[in-house]
């Protein structure tokens, strides 16, 4: 199945979606489980997004996460491994239509991209124009790209590499 990218206006429902998967994959994960953070664009107020809450976990280790594969099967997430980020767990999940609704990051404590995604997300909300010159992108390229997720991902790479930057400078003090 291909996938076509699409986006909407921010949610409220979107942070009570993630608050409730939080508390399954809080069970499922027990011990495993050091956080879980709601990232992504629907983590970030006033923006458009794909309609997919981005969560992202802090484990213990990835091992000790890969022996909880059945767990997480169990609320329905395909297991993917590292999926082209060594140093990741991915998983995700689809609904009855086979459409995404869920991603999970996972990352060991300790990780350098913990702190990547949550500096990211936590510079978009604090700085609006930056958020909504990353929104009309995103809505720019869903228009240019018909939907197709390569060439958006690839249209936002710049803008998400420079943002990346500014957001570990930001985060660390720098501005």
């Amino acid at each position: 199945m291909s996938y076509v990218v699409t986006v909407e206006p921010h949610r409220a429902s979107w942070a009570r979606d993630f608050a409730v998967e939080a508390e399954k994959i809080g069970v499922a994960l027990g011990p495993v489980l050091r956080a879980l953070h709601h990232i992504g664009s629907t983590a970030i107020p006033g923006i458009y997004a794909k309609p997919i809450i981005d969560i992202l976990a802090e484990v213990t280790e990835l091992k000790a996460l890969d022996r909880r594969d059945d767990e997480m099967r169990a609320l329905r997430y395909e297991a993917m491994g590292e999926f082209g980020i060594p140093g990741r767990r991915y998983f995700r999940k689809n609904d009855e239509r086979n459409a995404r609704t869920h991603q999970i990051h996972a990352f060991a404590v300790g990780s350098p991209h913990l702190e990547r995604h949550l500096a990211f997300r936590d510079f978009l909300v604090a700085h609006p124009e930056r958020a909504r010159a990353y929104s009309d992108l995103k809505q720019r390229l869903v228009a240019a790209c018909r939907g197709d997720l390569e060439a958006h991902v690839a249209g936002k790479d710049a803008f998400v590499k420079e943002a990346e930057r500014e957001a570990l400078r930001w985060a660390g003090g720098g501005d």
